[in-house]
Formats: structure tokens, sequence, C-alpha cells
């Protein structure tokens, strides 16, 4: 094999090496935090868990915090959708459907079945509070960079009050689904928890689009 395909194939096997390496951190802390809450793991004990020295914790994941906010799909995936919207098109509707693209994928993939756990760990921790509040944040300020660049005839006012309606639907819808699932779901129950969401989209984002007509 020539030394470049072989130095290219070495480099291909340490990168995905290291993707496995972050994920099984990133599992093992997850659970570790659902089972006994955030503020009573350290990250020693998440390191002992997923056997690694907690300098390859802090290699993959620079905070704690990290370790259970490590996708960043939720708050920077709406800026994408922006930005990669076909010209022309709604901006609530972009928004509707990666919202429930996103929902299908992750039911359909058992990515949600713990999604309960997952939120009374964020909802019991001042840490992980403050850690989403500060998402939130982000995720609103590059909206509204995304919008005005898409779609220049925005006012930045517009921008504005278009991303702060995502956050508060996302949130709401967040509430619903927490609502309509069940502390342990079963695989085939899947179609009706998606069913039940597209509907409770269908409210939200049509308040969106045409107003409340309550």
């Amino acid at each position: 094999m020539p030394a470049k395909l072989l130095s290219m194939e070495i480099q291909g096997r340490r990168e995905r090496k290291k993707l496995q390496t972050r994920q099984l951190i990133s599992d093992v802390a997850t659970g570790l935090f659902m089972e006994r809450g955030f503020d009573h793991v350290t990250v020693a004990e998440v390191a002992k868990a997923a056997d690694v020295a907690v300098q390859t914790v802090f290699n993959h994941f620079p905070t704690k915090e990290d370790l259970l906010f490590d996708e960043d799909a939720w708050w920077l995936g709406p800026v994408r959708a922006i930005r990669e919207a076909d010209p022309g098109a709604g901006v609530i509707e972009v928004l509707e459907q990666y919202y429930l693209d996103e929902l299908r994928m992750r039911l359909q993939s058992q990515h949600l079945v713990t999604w309960k756990a997952f939120a009374r760990t964020i909802e019991e921790s001042p840490a992980l509070l403050a850690r989403r509040r500060k998402n939130a944040e982000e995720m609103e300020v590059q909206m509204v960079e995304a919008l005005q660049d898409r779609y220049p005839q925005l006012d930045p006012l517009g921008a504005r009050v278009i991303a702060a309606q995502y956050q508060a639907a996302q949130k709401v819808l967040e509430a619903e689904f927490a609502r309509v699932l069940p502390e342990l779901p079963k695989a085939s129950q899947v179609a009706r928890y998606e069913e039940a969401m597209e509907e409770a989209a269908d409210v939200v984002f049509g308040a969106l689009k045409h107003g409340w007509q309550g």
C-alpha cells in the first residue's frame, strides 16, 4: 500500500477511535447523571466507569456540563436549517419541517426513550439549567443572524421576534412531549407518540404562521 494511502487509513482509524471513545464517555456519563443526579457524580467517577483517564474525558469534553449537552442539534440545528433553506421557502415552514424531521428521527431511533429522565436530570441541577439557558441564548443570537442573512427583507426586530417565537414553540412542545410520553415507552408505541406530537406541532406552528385563532 502506498505510504500516503496507509497514512490516510491510519488517520481514519484514529478518528473513528476518538469518536467511539467520545460516545462511550458521553453514554456512561449520561447514564450516571440520570441515575444519581448531575451534581452527585464527579468527572473522576465518569472516567472510572468508562475505563479512561480523567484527562481523556476533558480532552473530549472541556466542561462537566458538556458531558450531558454533547449534541448541538437542538439549539444550533434550527440555525443550520434556516441557512440551508431553499430560496423562497417560508421561514416558519422551514422551522416546522426541521422540528418534525428531528422528532421523527429521534423517536424512530429510540433516542428519546429516556427523555423524561434526561429532562428531569436537567431540571434538578442549577448548573445544567444555567447551561441550558446559555445554549438557548446562543441559539437565539445565531438564529437572528441566520434569518437576516437568509431573509434580507426581515428587519432586526422581525428576526428577533421569529427567533423568540421558535424558542417559545420549542419549550411548549418539549412540555407536551413530556406529558404524552410514559416513563419507559415501548418501541411498538412510537407511532402513537409521533402522531400526537405531529398534531401538537401543527397547532403550535400554526399559531406562529396565522396567529392564535382559539
